[in-house]
């Protein structure tokens, strides 16, 4: 197929890309603004074409739609903590940009996947989420997460369009900006600096590697039903703190590192997603989450040459505002 990837340049879309060209000798043309957390560096490795452009943009995503056969949506503000501090954004893309790409795509008669996740669900104390739990989000991202998803499912109820709904639990894995848990906490113990666990550490999330995340999205492209929610989570479950704890033996860092900081507001307890209905499409997570972490951390260690810029510009200056203190 001819893919045009919105988003390409992150972190699961850029590994998504990666195997679709790889694998199964997709054409990929990758849209992508290029904000701090998208960089063509991580498809360095993939053949595709690349157009800088903004998914609320229609001329762009115009421009980026010759012989296309599907739009897979990517595209995101996704770390929680932005969307508290700066809501605008997170409207803008999810909600501005996601009725951008279906007009587009209907006018094309392309087929359409959004790319969400587990987060529109709210938390959840005991159980597991499917496809049919009511939408209860908790944050500015996972509300306009939420948003864009029922606006796509609206486009098929109302325009007969092949859509289709992916939501994945946590995803980890090469080339995620380290705003986020893992890739954070990794560098972090790496450097001997503190490293910041929200409240008690005691929520837990379910872990799925960003490959599987990927595959699991494909499927649902070749073999998933228009109209239909599929969510895709990772094999484990586990506590925030014991994924730092982890973090701290594969590193070698120490466990005086951990520093206990106010949590998030309105963070959510426990996520957990069923994945039946995409595992009937024939689909199986293959990375165990110890085997994708001890892999995740040696990726970060053997790969400064990506994380050092990154490191090393704006992302100091957030980190200060987010957790009071300087990086070393």
């Amino acid at each position: 197929m001819k893919l045009l990837v919105c988003g390409g340049a992150g972190f699961i879309g850029s590994n998504f890309a990666r195997i679709r060209a790889r694998d199964h000798g997709d054409e990929v043309v990758v849209l992508d603004k290029l904000t701090y957390a998208g960089r063509q560096e991580n498809l360095a490795d993939v053949e595709h074409s690349f157009l800088h452009g903004a998914i609320e943009d229609p001329d762009a995503v115009a421009g980026a739609l010759d012989g296309v056969e599907a739009i897979v949506n990517f595209a995101a503000e996704t770390h929680v903590d932005r969307s508290i501090a700066e809501p605008d954004a997170f409207v803008r893309t999810h909600a501005l940009g996601t009725h951008t790409l279906l007009e587009a795509a209907r006018a094309s008669g392309v087929r359409y996947v959004q790319v969400s996740t587990d987060e529109v669900y709210g938390s959840i104390d005991e159980g597991t989420f499917t496809e049919a739990s009511p939408l209860a989000p908790s944050s500015p991202y996972s509300a306009t997460k939420a948003g864009a998803d029922l606006l796509v499912s609206s486009y098929f109820h109302t325009y007969g369009m092949e859509t289709l709904i992916v939501r994945g639990s946590n995803n980890y894995g090469p080339y995620q900006y380290p705003e986020k848990l893992i890739p954070l906490m990794v560098l972090n113990a790496l450097h001997g600096d503190r490293l910041p666990v929200y409240g008690d550490g005691q929520q837990v999330r379910n872990w799925i590697h960003a490959t599987d995340f990927a595959r699991a999205i494909g499927q649902v492209l070749e073999h998933g039903m228009a109209g239909e929610v599929y969510n895709a989570g990772g094999p484990d479950e586990c506590p925030n703190l014991e994924v730092v704890q982890r973090i701290i033996a594969a590193t070698g860092a120490g466990e005086e590192l951990i520093e206990y900081v106010t949590d998030r507001p309105g963070h959510d307890v426990r996520y957990s997603l069923s994945s039946a209905k995409v595992r009937a499409l024939g689909w199986e997570p293959q990375v165990a989450f110890g085997e994708g972490l001890a892999d995740t951390v040696a990726w970060y260690r053997d790969n400064e040459a990506w994380w050092a810029p990154v490191r090393s510009g704006d992302y100091r200056a957030y980190y200060e505002r987010q957790y009071g203190r300087a990086l070393s």
